[in-house]
């Protein structure tokens, strides 16, 4: 038994099925510690996570600085509401927005995050115009706007009828986006990465496409950097990765190092159009959850984090290319810093439950491709030693087709 559990995974298994509504597929095991990119099950079993807190640990588990952070808030003031100010409230807009740019506001989540950035786009632009261009393979989150924007049709099974004023066009496909342009049309919205669905790089120009069409059509440019900020990429925000700058961003995951936290960042003259009462978050922006985001800001920088994901992004591709030349089954790799999707031509289901079988966590999306989001302090080693276990099982998993 880990000294840290008070029960067996079995046991802790046992409450849930009893007291918690089970509208969440769970593996097996029952987690009580982590350190990093390593984490314990209650049995005392280590598993080098490479997908911490489906990316929202972003420094990894318990990193010291946010720890240490927490606790000191903690004991000076865990929550107030909006209505007066807080320093650290302050001074983590600060960090975000000397980085980025415009101007913040906080809430708890990405879903959150997302419903603000559709309340600003139809605030600032004309009564007539509310239609939000959103994009196929996309997610944005489970609550009903950002399910609606969410275009993919699994998602919205059962929960009709959606919200109006979206339409959905194709990535990377900017003559889908102009045919869905018309005078109702206020925004487009898109993930500069998508992440859920698959890892979908955009081509080189297409973000830049989006923005001169968005200009042209006096529309609003929101990317939602949810799963793409606080350094994701190799840079602080991804829309910096192709030097595109749009109007609203949208944070969350990593925001605060592991901390539900999550935000906006808005041009300053778009900014005001969310004027008091229009929106609000009565726990955002509270105290400990910016306290963690700083601690998480000053640990990327202190520990130069961008360059470790740079360096650890080749060494990813590195090894998988080289599978990739041994595997057919590997049908396409796409990297984009510590965002890695291996698409294969057969289910990656499997591929979760034998790794962990072997001690490495890792996720699989969109029906075929294995993703990790490792934290950006990831080491060398540990790279090597979860693309060695991931190797072994795609080679069994080729083995058997």
């Amino acid at each position: 038994m880990n000294p840290v559990a008070t029960q067996s995974s079995q046991d802790t298994i046992a409450t849930f099925e009893k007291h918690v509504i089970p509208n969440y597929g769970r593996f097996p095991i029952s987690l009580v510690r982590g350190e990093g990119s390593n984490v314990w099950d209650a049995e005392g079993q280590r598993y080098l996570d490479l997908f911490p807190g489906w990316g929202c640990n972003i420094l990894g588990h318990c990193p010291p600085a946010v720890v240490q952070a927490i606790q000191e808030q903690a004991a000076h003031l865990i929550h107030i509401p909006n209505s007066w100010y807080t320093e650290p409230q302050g001074k983590f807009a600060e960090a975000l927005t000397t980085r980025g740019f415009g101007q913040a506001f906080f809430c708890n989540s990405g879903a959150e995050a997302v419903e603000a950035a559709i309340k600003l786009a139809r605030l600032h632009t004309p009564e007539n115009r509310h239609r939000i261009i959103t994009f196929e393979n996309g997610f944005h989150g489970r609550t009903m706007a950002a399910t609606t924007a969410t275009a993919q049709p699994k998602y919205h099974q059962g929960l009709g009828p959606l919200m109006a004023g979206f339409r959905y066009a194709r990535f990377n496909d900017v003559d889908s986006v102009r045919e869905l342009i018309d005078d109702e049309a206020c925004a487009i919205m898109i993930e500069p990465v998508q992440g859920e669905g698959g890892v979908n790089i955009p081509s080189d120009d297409f973000l830049a496409e989006l923005r001169q069409m968005a200009d042209d059509n006096d529309l609003l440019l929101i990317f939602d950097e949810v799963q793409t900020c606080m350094g994701r990429t190799g840079t602080w925000f991804g829309y910096q990765q192709w030097n595109v700058q749009p109007d609203i961003i949208t944070l969350a995951k990593g925001l605060a190092g592991g901390v539900a936290c999550g935000g906006i960042l808005a041009k300053e003259e778009i900014a005001p159009s969310l004027r008091p009462g229009m929106h609000a978050s009565t726990f955002g922006g509270n105290p400990l959850a910016m306290a963690a985001g700083l601690a998480t800001v000053e640990t990327i920088e202190n520990e130069n984090l961008l360059d470790n994901v740079t360096e650890m992004s080749a060494r990813f591709q590195s090894h998988f290319e080289a599978l990739q030349e041994e595997l057919p089954i590997i049908r396409e790799l796409r990297v984009r810093g510590m965002m890695i999707g291996v698409d294969l031509t057969i289910p990656a289901g499997p591929a979760v439950g034998k790794c962990m079988q072997r001690g490495v966590l890792v996720n699989a999306t969109h029906d075929t491709v294995v993703r990790l989001l490792p934290a950006l302090n990831v080491t060398a080693r540990q790279v090597d030693e979860g693309c060695e276990v991931i190797a072994d099982v795609l080679r069994e998993m080729a083995a058997e087709v």
